[in-house]
């Protein structure tokens, strides 16, 4: 987790304080490595936030993606099924000197699968 300074929005780093009459080993302090402020952490401090996943169909396509989509002859992946053909589209994921990513849907079974 990052703390940002709130005058001059840089990261706060957690650091020693000198040592006072009251803490004499000194006490951790979050400090701006750019400015002088400074803030004395004098209790236990966590911060907890859950993410969210998102569902690899949205960042894909979702349900649209299947959409006006081309057919071709390909066999299905899965065991037992004799489909021959199958939806597909294709998708730049990777960098311009890689090939094209192509996913396909079964017509038989609705499975799915990509090649590289």
């Amino acid at each position: 987790m990052l703390l940002f300074c709130p005058s001059c929005a840089n990261v706060l780093t957690v650091s020693r304080a000198p040592s006072t009459l009251s803490f004499p080993e000194g006490q951790n302090r979050l400090e701006c490595r750019t400015c002088p402020y400074e803030f004395l952490i004098d209790q236990k401090y966590y911060e907890r936030r859950e993410m969210k996943r998102k569902e690899v169909e949205d960042v894909i396509g979702g349900k649209e993606a299947w959409e006006n989509v081309d057919k071709a002859d390909a066999q299905c992946p899965r065991e037992g099924c004799d489909g021959s053909s199958a939806f597909f589209y294709q998708v730049q994921i990777r960098s311009a000197d890689e090939p094209m990513t192509t996913f396909y849907k079964c017509t038989t079974c609705a499975q799915r699968w990509k090649e590289n």
